[in-house]
């Protein structure tokens, strides 16, 4: 396979110019090995997945890693996480010998308590996510963008099952002691039915028969492997009461129409989940662009109770903020305009205002591919393809 240019590598390369350890999380599948095999080709190879290297490790650590030549990848390190301790100590004794160690990880949470408690100061965190529409125009609401999937898209449903089933057995397993892998799979169609709403732990415990704790714990689950984005509500003094809870999407487009059992461009026309999984491709584009620039993840939506709702709100410098709504129709009308202009009017209000707020509806392109223009006064309209390219 190709190897595709990745947005992250300045970054990459910058962190390792800086920091003695560069740590790489993401969801399975993403790039993580790719990405610092291309950019670092001379540093040596260690797969903590195979058995045979784990046992070595675990037999004598300090044997193992004298005989690691640096630099050194050291890949999905979550299965051995003893190993920041020992490169703990030997960056200590080079404490300015940078880029030494690349550390790889499918499980942000665990990966980051082990940083935090081994590698305070030590070590750059970088987070990647699987291919975004910048870095490849074969990325697609129904394919996502993860990269094998995108180099044989003819293969994605076998790709997507076998993706599955490596997630369940490996990833799930590793993280919690979760017995009924047949009951998570379950889970994680229902979690792709919800795509694009309020979370509702009580709505998704029911139909599994199960508790409201034990679906909280499955979630922080799909959180910490990458596999869902929780997007939170967006907290100012407007004067309005607000919705209080996370929208939930699966983070990658494709794997969510794999979900749904959606195989087709005619199949994901005629969906009813169609403008959800359009809302939760341009999450994900957002949040890729932060997250390759090296930026904090910041995406939020507005909703208050008088039904008053905005899908994003992202906030930039100098206090600035975008507002953007995203719609799946080709046909832009400027009545879907009019949520950002009244929340754009109940901003100006504000007795502590500050920054400019800048309006986007993001849509599909009509088939003519005309370029899209101002939809309603302060309110900007953009193809995905137009919005991707100019960023947030």
């Amino acid at each position: 396979m190709r190897y595709l240019k990745r947005v992250a590598e300045p970054t990459v390369r910058a962190a390792a110019k800086s920091f003695p350890v560069v740590v790489v999380t993401g969801p399975r599948r993403s790039g993580k090995t790719w990405l610092l095999r291309h950019l670092f080709p001379a540093a040596s190879y260690h797969l903590f997945e195979d058995p045979d290297v784990i046992a070595r490790f675990r037999q004598d650590p300090q044997g193992f890693l004298d005989g690691v030549r640096k630099p050194a990848i050291l890949d999905e390190i979550q299965n051995t996480p003893e190993v920041f301790n020992y490169v703990r100590s030997r960056v200590d004794r080079e404490p300015r010998r940078t880029g030494q160690w690349f550390l790889t990880g499918s499980q942000e949470s665990g990966l980051m308590r082990n940083v935090t408690e081994s590698m305070a100061g030590r070590a750059a965190v970088l987070q990647l996510l699987p291919l975004s529409a910048w870095e490849s125009g074969r990325v697609t609401l129904l394919r996502g963008g993860y990269p094998e999937v995108v180099a044989r898209p003819a293969a994605a449903r076998l790709w997507f099952s076998s993706y599955l089933q490596t997630y369940l057995e490996r990833d799930v397993r590793a993280v919690s002691t979760v017995q009924d892998l047949a009951l998570f799979r379950r889970f994680l169609a229902l979690v792709a039915s919800r795509h694009g709403q309020i979370l509702n732990k009580t709505d998704l415990a029911a139909p599994l028969g199960m508790s409201v704790p034990g679906i909280g714990k499955w979630l922080d689950i799909l959180e910490a492997t990458a596999q869902i984005l929780l997007v939170p509500p967006y907290f100012e003094n407007l004067g309005k009461r607000l919705i209080k809870s996370p929208k939930l999407y699966i983070a990658d487009a494709g794997l969510a129409c794999h979900l749904l059992g959606l195989e087709s461009e005619a199949e994901l026309a005629r969906s009813p989940f169609l403008g959800a999984l359009f809302e939760g491709f341009i999450a994900s584009e957002i949040v890729k662009a932060q997250v390759n620039a090296g930026g904090r993840r910041e995406l939020y939506y507005f909703r208050d109770q008088q039904g008053l709702e905005v899908d994003f709100v992202v906030p930039g410098r100098n206090a600035s903020v975008t507002l953007v709504e995203a719609k799946a129709s080709r046909t832009i009308t400027p009545d879907m305009a009019g949520p950002m202009r009244r929340l754009t009017a109940a901003w100006a209000k504000r007795p502590d205002k500050r920054g400019g707020i800048r309006c986007v509806l993001v849509h599909r392109p009509a088939r003519a591919g005309t370029r899209s223009k101002a939809v309603a006064p302060g309110v900007s309209a953009l193809s995905w393809q137009e919005f991707v390219a100019e960023g947030v």
